[in-house]
């Protein structure tokens, strides 16, 4: 399988092709990871190289941070209650139309840099989803059948949020709850979308203290991803290099089964050939 990272201290990541265990700098070919790369065919053209013996390996690769598998995304869509029993355990019906909050790209982080507790939140959750990267411009399809064909890769994302501030601060809108401070972190790796396959056969699950939380199936989805990608170009123009989190599953302390998080609480999430990523919950300076 053929992975991509950006390694190195926040700001200056490197960005690397991982063939087979072996990290390969990509400096040659691109300064990173970001949405022109993506546009250009920069995978396929990482994964030529590679084959052909034409990148160097990166020395020291697996002592390096890891940080968020894309760079500066333009866009954070997310997608809310995008799975029936996670709808349920909010106490809101089953959608019938996608339902779409922001995120500030600011709150996308390394997949194992800690989760800021902001000051005065007191109901911070976790949500693993999967998160879906645009490799064009994408507006007005036709049909979800023409929709995948936009899709550079798919990575783990956590759509971290404080409940106070998503559901009674923010006026009926979601996103106050949902742009502090580190509340997207992201990877470990995009694996490129012909090398997942179907998204909609994925298992996808977390923990919090080693304790199971979620554990479920991205074919549980209400709207697949065709069907997200699909429908959100009808409103917007969707860029390469831009972040759809597809909506997280049942198993979160929103359901009132679980505590929220608190400074010093460890959440994993994983979802199936994507990566398995770490967070130390951590209060603010």
């Amino acid at each position: 399988m053929t992975t991509f990272r950006r390694l190195g201290p926040l700001g200056a990541e490197i960005p690397v092709v991982d063939v087979d265990g072996t990290a390969f700098d990509l400096r040659s070919l691109t300064g990173d990871l970001d949405g022109a790369f993506l546009a250009a065919g920069g995978l396929d053209r990482a994964r030529r190289a590679a084959a052909a013996g034409d990148l160097e390996e990166l020395p020291g690769a697996e002592d390096l941070r890891v940080g968020a598998p894309v760079a500066r995304p333009g866009a954070v869509l997310c997608i809310g209650q995008n799975y029936a029993a996670h709808a349920a355990e909010s106490g809101s019906p089953t959608p019938t139309i996608p339902i779409l909050f922001f995120k500030h790209p600011n709150t996308v982080v390394g997949p194992y840099d800690d989760v800021i507790l902001p000051p005065g939140a007191t109901e911070l959750d976790w949500e693993v989803e999967l998160g879906v990267v645009l490799g064009s411009r994408t507006s007005y399809l036709g049909s979800p059948d023409e929709a995948l064909a936009h899709v550079a890769g798919y990575v783990v994302s956590h759509d971290v949020s404080e409940r106070v501030w998503q559901l009674k601060e923010s006026g009926g809108q979601w996103s106050k709850g949902k742009i502090g401070e580190t509340f997207n972190p992201l990877g470990p790796v995009l694996v490129p979308a012909d090398e997942v396959g179907d998204p909609q056969r994925l298992r996808l699950w977390s923990s919090v203290n080693g304790e199971p939380r979620q554990d479920s199936n991205t074919s549980d989805m209400v709207f697949s991803v065709a069907e997200l990608v699909h429908h959100l170009s009808q409103y917007s123009v969707l860029d390469a290099g831009d972040l759809i989190n597809t909506g997280t599953p049942e198993g979160v302390a929103l359901s009132g089964r679980f505590p929220y998080l608190k400074a010093g609480d460890v959440v994993e999430l994983g979802i199936e050939g994507l990566g398995v990523a770490r967070q130390t919950v951590v209060a603010r300076g």
